[in-house]
């Protein structure tokens, strides 16, 4: 690795933490505000969200009698750093990996799951009630769209014979298979795309907080900063997600069919480089309508035993069958 290679590295490490923070906070906003907009309401403005996390930061951070105050403490501050280190794991846009080598898409997998895992513990040592059966919830949960999730991924690094998400986000799959193959890819991505709200705990699988049952169940205990990094995590969780649905199903830039040009800075063209960001943040909105927006605007919350149901049998037997069809593509025809 050359110097300037080195410097561009070391830039986007340290500036990635804040890029995922930023467009989780902005695209979360978006989200509210679609939202309202579909719901016949004026909603809260888009940049709702920055004024919400300053408010809990200057909050005070009230830990229960009842808690084990360090795993109380620490949880919040776990789900938000595993989203971002798997943010360095991930394209975004025309950017490359910047941990590419150092973990594959099995890493992020686990990752995933940290932040879930983290909410659990969390609010098993507020010592709530309330929060216990949240935590149940969203364990039982994170047991049941984990599976679809893995299937999805476990098809795409099959056709593409590697883990690697440098090389599966380097070529669209869907120019790798034939009329069978884009079936089976069509219902792998079916299934990953109901995995998303599942992932976000947002409508209708929302039941770990379930307001009106729950009292905001895992975050009952919750406040101040503790709270806002959980709002952070979940905020980053959602550019994350959806940055993986992009680098695995749609992964092509804007100049693969138009080129922009302009001045070069260390060999980045910086015209190609704005489209193909602009671009990238066209699809991640998309994707983020798409399968959380409209699914909780159309969706009302699922019973807990209804939402594993849903991913364990149907999202599961999709997620099998696009496999099946593509694993016969590449093999039998």
């Amino acid at each position: 690795m050359n110097l300037e290679e080195l410097i561009i590295s070391l830039f986007y490490v340290l500036i990635i933490p804040f890029i995922g923070i930023f467009l989780g906070l902005l695209y979360k906003g978006f989200d509210r505000k679609i939202t309202a907009m579909m719901q016949s309401r004026i909603g809260p403005p888009w940049r709702q969200p920055f004024r919400d996390i300053r408010k809990l930061f200057m909050k005070e951070t009230i830990i229960p009698d009842g808690a084990v105050p360090w795993l109380f403490n620490a949880a919040p501050v776990i789900a938000l750093i595993a989203p971002l280190i798997a943010l360095a794991y991930l394209p975004i846009g025309p950017l490359g990996p910047i941990m590419e080598g150092f973990g594959d898409l099995i890493l992020i997998l686990y990752l995933l799951a940290i932040p879930a895992v983290a909410m659990a513990v969390g609010g098993l040592s507020s010592g709530s009630p309330y929060a216990t059966v949240g935590a149940q919830r969203e364990l039982v949960l994170m047991m049941s769209y984990e599976f679809p999730l893995a299937i999805a991924a476990v098809t795409i690094a099959w056709r593409f014979e590697t883990f690697s998400l440098g090389v599966i986000s380097s070529t669209p799959v869907w120019w790798l298979v034939g009329p069978v193959g884009t079936l089976g890819l069509i219902l792998v991505a079916l299934a990953l795309f109901t995995v998303l709200p599942g992932e976000l705990s947002r409508v209708p699988f929302d039941q770990a907080e379930a307001e009106t049952e729950l009292a905001e169940g895992l975050f009952v205990e919750y406040s101040g900063r503790n709270l806002g990094l959980f709002y952070l995590a979940e905020a980053v969780k959602m550019v994350v997600v959806g940055t993986l649905m992009i680098a695995l199903f749609f992964p092509q830039n804007l100049t693969n069919w138009v080129t922009i040009g302009g001045p070069e800075i260390f060999g980045i063209i910086i015209g190609d480089l704005v489209g193909n960001v602009a671009f990238f943040l066209l699809k991640l909105l998309a994707v983020i309508f798409v399968s959380v927006s409209v699914v909780r605007v159309a969706v009302a919350r699922f019973q807990i035993d209804k939402a594993s149901y849903f991913y364990w049998v149907p999202m599961t037997l999709i997620g099998l069958l696009g496999t099946l069809l593509v694993w016969i593509e590449g093999v039998i025809l």
